[in-house]
């Protein structure tokens, strides 16, 4: 099929949407697919407020011409930016059906950042993915969640992890001396001071940029912020750690527990949607824990090699099947 992808996050933005859409399209090109990404790399934009590393489209009508000039036989929108509503409605007018996904918790963002209620958030995003005729979600309870909040025709779309990347290395660690890890944007949302707060033995890292980073830099100056790490760059990093903490509360999956383990890093994380999800049915490989100071010290003691084999049946393949079964290509 021609495949069709608009999406608000694309190169060169580094997050968990980007990832999980290149990653897939990689996969859908082998399986014989011509696809297609329209991000705002092909339009003029300007800084999101508050989160200049992001840019969004400020011209997305032109999105039009790019979708009839494709001539796609399915589209999918990945995302609530302009792009995504521009492609919505070119789609509803064109009577062309579409699939959404459901990625990120802009409700739960936007409510910390200025203190709007979530259920407007949600009641904007129920209005955008209406119209899909496949909303898709990374995990049984988002499923759930979802249909909860009143969102139709969800299904599950799982997410990967490039196993060939992603390996563990032999690297020189300090066994008194541990690495706690952790990788992703560097805002409010990703609870971070829960992690940077806690007293463990050894050197604290934190991987990636965002708004909140300077901050937390000067707030926190024993730990190491080296900024945006990717490719194999990022692989050794993973590697290198002795355990990975995920902090977030908000996150619909989380694509970096999934490369930590890969590298044979144990995680440790909160018992919240997402990690439980990922890692909720793997006691061998991650420790969740209200308490995530307990979480990570009794990571530590977790065998690296159950990790990596852990991670070894969760290729990317699977997830693009996945979301092939879940399209409407258009008739």
């Amino acid at each position: 099929m021609r495949i069709l992808i608009i999406s608000d996050a694309w190169h060169p933005q580094i997050n968990g949407v980007v990832r999980t859409f290149t990653a897939l399209e990689r996969e859908l090109r082998a399986l014989g697919h011509t696809v297609r990404v329209i991000g705002p790399d092909g339009f003029r934009t300007a800084p999101l407020p508050t989160y200049r590393e992001i840019r969004i489209a400020l011209n997305p009508w032109r999105v039009r011409g790019a979708i009839e000039a494709f001539r796609p036989e399915a589209v999918h929108i990945a995302t609530e930016g302009p792009l995504g509503w521009a492609a919505r409605r070119w789609c509803r007018r064109s009577s062309t059906p579409f699939t959404t996904s459901f990625h990120t918790r802009f409700p739960e963002y936007l409510k910390a950042r200025t203190g709007l209620p979530d259920s407007l958030g949600y009641a904007i995003l129920r209005r955008f993915h209406r119209r899909a005729a496949t909303v898709m979600a990374a995990t049984p309870r988002l499923v759930a969640e979802l249909e909860q909040r009143r969102f139709g025709r969800v299904r599950l779309w799982g997410r990967g992890v490039d196993t060939s990347l992603f390996h563990p290395r032999c690297l020189d660690r300090v066994p008194d001396s541990p690495l706690w890890l952790t990788v992703g944007r560097v805002a409010v949302e990703k609870n971070l001071e829960a992690f940077l707060g806690l007293k463990l033995p050894g050197r604290k890292m934190v991987v990636g940029d965002g708004p909140a980073r300077e901050s937390l830099r000067r707030r926190f100056p024993d730990v190491e912020f080296p900024g945006t790490r990717t490719g194999d760059d990022l692989a050794r990093t993973y590697a290198q750690a002795d355990v990975f903490v995920f902090p977030s509360r908000t996150d619909t999956f989380g694509n970096v527990m999934l490369e930590a383990l890969a590298c044979g890093v144990p995680v440790a994380a909160y018992p919240v949607p997402g990690p439980l999800d990922v890692v909720g049915d793997a006691p061998e490989v991650a420790v969740l824990d209200h308490d995530l100071g307990r979480a990570a010290r009794a990571a530590l003691k977790l065998d690296r090699v159950t990790c990596r084999r852990f991670a070894e049946g969760r290729g990317w393949d699977a997830s693009a099947r996945q979301f092939l079964a879940n399209l409407s290509p258009l008739r």
